[in-house]
């Protein structure tokens, strides 16, 4: 019993980095939610904002910052200066994801449409969250688009591609 334990812990802790890693150098967009925790000033943490269609968040004596494009720790940074000085000595702030922005997935699967994004997300698991693919679908012809700062671009993928949130995925039809 404590070795099956041990064995599920270890396995638990060894998957938890790569989750880090790919949250560590995500870049926020609109639709994400974050959690802002300034440590010793309740009236400064929010437990869950949502990012604006343009990007922004509305903080408290900040007034609207635009955080989209940003990773947490660049808003930790960026928090950080405008609270500093005027407001408090050495503020504290922590910022993290609550829920991440969706990804869509269209053409021939059985539900399309946008579902709720989780780390390490591939083609083949968002196309089982749509109800599998259709009797019509290709199982080559697949298309990514991913949005950028500033491009938006689309690329042929494989099922075992990783998808990012607001990644939008196209099931093209099958000829035969």
């Amino acid at each position: 019993m404590k070795l099956r334990f041990l064995v599920l812990l270890l396995i638990g802790l060894l998957g938890a980095p790569t989750v880090w890693a790919q949250t560590a150098g995500y870049r926020l967009g609109a639709g994400d939610q974050i959690r802002i925790q300034v440590f010793g000033e309740d009236d400064l943490t929010i437990k869950s904002i949502r990012l604006s269609e343009s990007g922004n968040i509305s903080y408290p004596y900040l007034g609207t910052v635009r955080i989209a494009g940003l990773t947490t720790s660049e808003v930790e940074s960026l928090l950080y200066k405008g609270l500093k000085g005027d407001y408090l000595i050495n503020p504290s702030v922590s910022v993290s994801i609550v829920e991440y922005r969706p990804f869509f997935i269209n053409g021939q699967v059985r539900e399309p449409g946008g579902y709720p994004f989780q780390p390490g997300l591939t083609v083949r698991q968002a196309i089982a969250i749509a109800g599998g693919l259709t009797e019509r679908a290709s199982r080559s012809g697949m298309t990514l688009t991913r949005t950028g700062p500033d491009q938006e671009r689309t690329i042929r993928v494989e099922m075992a591609t990783q998808v990012q949130p607001g990644d939008s995925i196209f099931i093209e039809d099958s000829f035969f």
